[in-house]
């Protein structure tokens, strides 16, 4: 299929499939605690409202409090665009760029910091300073992960490095990537994206002030950075390449669906860490992460 037909398919996966995951984490978060809960659709809904509002800008603000989202956005967009797509491939791809990954991904978390202390908030400034705190240990172990399967691919390329581990490293790596997806996308135990109580938020303080299509960006490149992170997620311990095109892409959809739901049964069944305990938490996800890198590297020995 030609680059010009590719890109945009691939764009309106990411766009239209992303806002689906937060209705399915809220729907079975719902159905634990016996509810109706909303719609699976609401994220749909509440995108379509905000981008008819208006955007209410602080006094203080200087024109990077509506540059900052859209930056964000198109970083995590663009982060997505990388990723190859089972047996799909990707859409482009080049030696290192999953470096190029890592490095759009920490574009967008410094746009989003740097959106939230525009206003002045000191709440909001609490919430960046605990963001990037957090996210020194989150980063640590994406990049072991990365390491593990630059290791056992011996490519730096997205489009070949996501050859699946066999045994325990697969399941090590398939537990420490899953507490970064958690700490990553701001899920419980390392945040609430349902609270509203300023001290103890992380994510929603940083957002607070935002209104309009500016939140709306802000909500839906969330969504986005939950799907990159479920994607890379499934790619990194199961063999989804090496299946018949449509198998593939079947396989990937339900491993998506998969982690969301448990994403969601973890926020139902477990309670949110203490801040002082974060930090051990992540911690134990780098090392659920460097135990794969060294059983790879020791194997290739």
């Amino acid at each position: 299929m030609p680059l010009y037909m590719v890109i945009p398919l691939r764009l309106l996966f990411w766009l239209l499939l992303a806002p689906l995951l937060p209705g399915v984490i809220n729907k079975v978060k719902a159905w634990v605690a016996g509810r109706q809960g909303p719609p699976v659709l609401q994220l749909y809904y509440d995108l379509a409202r905000l981008w008819r509002k208006g955007v209410v800008v602080s006094t203080l603000a200087s024109p990077g409090f509506i540059i900052a989202p859209a930056v964000a956005w198109t970083a995590v967009v663009t982060a997505a665009l990388l990723l190859p797509l089972a047996g799909t491939g990707t859409a482009f791809s080049f030696d290192g760029d999953v470096l190029l990954l890592v490095y759009l991904l920490a574009l967008a978390r410094f746009c989003t910091a740097w959106g939230a202390m525009e206003t002045g908030s000191a709440f909001e400034g609490m919430g960046a300073a605990r963001e990037v705190s957090f996210a020194v240990l989150a980063e640590i172990g994406i990049i072991t992960a990365i390491l593990t399967l630059v290791v056992q691919s011996g490519s730096i390329a997205l489009s070949s490095m996501f050859e699946p581990l066999f045994g325990p490293g697969a399941a090590l790596l398939a537990v420490g990537l899953f507490i970064i997806l958690l700490a990553e996308n701001c899920r419980v135990p390392f945040d609430d994206p349902n609270t509203h109580l300023e001290l103890t938020m992380i994510h929603e303080v940083m957002v607070l002030d935002h209104s309009g299509p500016p939140l709306a960006m802000i909500l839906h490149g969330a969504s986005v950075k939950l799907l990159l992170f479920a994607v890379f997620l499934a790619q990194a311990v199961l063999p989804l390449s090496e299946l018949p095109l449509l198998a593939s892409v079947a396989a990937l959809l339900v491993s998506v669906l998969l982690i969301t739901v448990a994403v969601g049964l973890v926020e139902s069944l477990t309670a949110r860490l203490a801040f002082r305990r974060v930090p051990l938490l992540l911690t134990i996800g780098f090392l659920f992460c460097l135990f794969p890198l060294l059983l790879t590297w020791m194997g290739d020995l």
